[in-house]
């Protein structure tokens, strides 16, 4: 059993999405336009640690923090209470990011791969979302082109359980504001600056604790 007390803790005392389906797509941005969305979704003058046009929290900036004795340097860990994502680094730190997570059970904790990663990626409401929520879905059925309004945003980390993609992602979104709440269908949700600086830090093969909101987890195989 994981607790999210296990995991990591500040110098001072313990640390208190939507869904993408596969997609096939014929066309893909390039790196032109990349770096002129990147452009778009980074305010002038961005320092991570105080840049803040979006209006979050303080706490949900990120801020570089002491990681507890023991964790594996490039995961990633979920605190689904606290609404933190941790980057776990070499030395005893770890990266600390607001996030948000999924609304109510579409939140799935667990241990997962991330097997993918993509940089402005393509976007697509799987059928349970459509029929879970047509007024939000049934118009953008065929999926999103990337881009800064796209649902996964920027970039995107592709959570799998084995070889099974779990449709799970944590990425990027146009809707900062949620930021610190419960708003997604399934994902973890981050601000795009933000994740851009998390992205080239992260592995393919890394591993991602995404901890209860009822404050233990499972591990699935």
């Amino acid at each position: 059993m994981l607790t999210r007390r296990h995991f990591i803790q500040t110098t001072a005392t313990l640390f208190s999405a939507s869904v993408s389906g596969p997609l096939m797509a014929k066309t893909w941005p390039t790196e032109a336009e990349k770096a002129d969305w990147d452009a778009q979704v980074t305010p002038p003058g961005y320092d991570p640690a105080t840049t803040n046009p979006w209006g979050l929290h303080p706490r949900f900036l990120p801020q570089r923090v002491e990681a507890k004795e023991g964790l594996i340097p490039g995961d990633i860990h979920v605190d689904a209470i606290a609404r933190y994502l941790y980057h776990i680094e070499e030395g005893g730190t770890a990266m600390r990011y607001g996030v948000a997570i999924a609304r109510g059970s579409l939140y799935e904790p667990g241990v997962y791969t991330i097997k993918r990663k993509v940089s402005w990626p393509h976007w697509k409401p799987t059928q349970s979302m459509i029929e879970r929520d047509p007024g939000l879905y049934a118009d953008i059925a065929d999926g999103m082109e990337p881009g800064p309004k796209n649902a996964l945003g920027s970039r995107a980390l592709y959570l799998y359980v084995g070889d099974r993609d779990t449709y799970l992602r944590i990425h990027g979104t146009p809707q900062p504001q949620s930021i610190g709440g419960r708003a997604s269908s399934g994902c973890v949700r981050m601000v795009m600056a933000h994740i851009n600086d998390l992205f080239p830090n992260v592995e393919v093969g890394s591993m991602a604790f995404l901890y209860s909101a009822e404050d233990s987890v499972t591990p699935r195989s």
